[in-house]
């Protein structure tokens, strides 16, 4: 397999992992290159036993929304009691191991979740795209992603023809779609039209987030996910390219803005060496960390075990782990961000 397959991305549908051990924190000592005034966050277990966790979305309601790949399902969870609810069921499942629901994103009060790695090239009989949550058990396709990608290859070497796409988030009335194996960022529309926004060399991109006009994207880089290929870059879309912001955090699966300055972004862990693709970090190896002005990152919380997809409330992190849990670090001790 190529080292486009080689990535955080196939890592996200794993299941069943050991529950997360102890959290140390660790206080970061800038924030965007000032001094922090906090004493150090701690994580708190919000909830377990979800199921295998392979993305998140804020809902208009204010729960968190967690996608569940094994089996086709989205969950809505309390962000203050941790209480889960089946919020729709009957998506694609994974058909590989990987793959199935991946992400979601919400347009005003409607659903919008991506599934990949479905089709016949997998073994599959469904379409890999975005569908729209019409009901609890009801969903219909607005794109069909994997056969786009089917008829538009990318530049770098690949084994999947339909890719493997990871993140969704909105974008000026439709959406962003990072592809991690096609190693691209695809732009989408609610009437079904798909484009490639931009292409990269093998970096691996994962988590997406949309801030205003801002685009800041996660890279996992290639195996072995050594901390320098670890980045996350602004794009700008009118010219298809990309600046770095912050690089040297390991295996980085997800980016998020909080207010309107502050950029965080969450790192699965170290790589087991020799490992074939596809494996989980090392367990209690993850963290959540923030980017500095002068391009670095800042430890805030450590020892994660797999982390997977990161989300803000207020001064709240949530980060929700390949195996099933979501934890929340209050941020608002630190002085103010907004």
């Amino acid at each position: 397999m190529t080292l486009t397959w080689h990535s955080a991305v196939g890592m996200a549908i794993a299941t069943c992992l050991t529950a997360a051990g102890t959290v140390s924190p660790m206080a970061g000592p800038s924030n965007w290159g000032r001094p922090s005034l906090n004493t150090s966050p701690s994580a708190e277990l919000l909830v377990s036993g979800l199921g295998d966790i392979s993305g998140s979305a804020v809902g208009p309601d204010g729960a968190l929304y967690v996608t569940h790949g094994s089996t086709g399902r989205i969950s809505r969870v309390n962000p203050r009691t941790g209480h889960a609810t089946v919020f729709a069921t009957g998506l694609p499942p994974s058909i590989i191991g990987l793959g199935g629901v991946m992400d979601l994103a919400f347009i005003d009060h409607t659903a919008y979740a991506l599934v990949t790695l479905v089709g016949p090239d997998v073994g599959g009989s469904s379409v890999g795209g975005i569908y729209r949550v019409d009901s609890p058990n009801s969903f219909t396709v607005i794109a069909d992603i994997a056969t786009f990608a089917v008829n538009n290859p990318p530049r770098t070497p690949f084994d999947v023809p339909s890719g493997l796409q990871f993140a969704l988030d909105r974008y000026r009335g439709g959406f962003l779609v990072t592809d991690g194996h096609h190693n691209r960022v695809l732009r989408v529309t609610r009437d079904g039209r798909i484009s490639e926004l931009i292409g990269f060399d093998n970096i691996v991109p994962t988590g997406i987030a949309v801030s205003g006009d801002r685009v800041y994207v996660a890279q996992a880089g290639p195996v072995p996910h050594l901390p320098e290929n670890g980045r996350v870059v602004l794009l700008h879309p009118k010219h298809a390219v990309a600046t770095e912001v912050a690089a040297g955090a390991r295996l980085l699966v997800d980016v998020e803005v909080k207010g309107r300055q502050s950029l965080y972004a969450l790192s699965q862990g170290q790589f087991p060496v020799g490992s074939p693709p596809a494996t989980p970090a090392l367990p209690d190896t993850g963290a959540l960390v923030k980017a500095n002005w002068d391009g670095t990152f800042d430890v805030i919380v450590d020892q994660l075990d797999r982390p997977i997809s990161l989300e803000f409330i207020g001064n709240t992190a949530y980060i929700a782990t390949l195996g099933g849990e979501i934890w929340k670090v209050d941020l608002h001790d630190r002085h103010s961000e907004n």
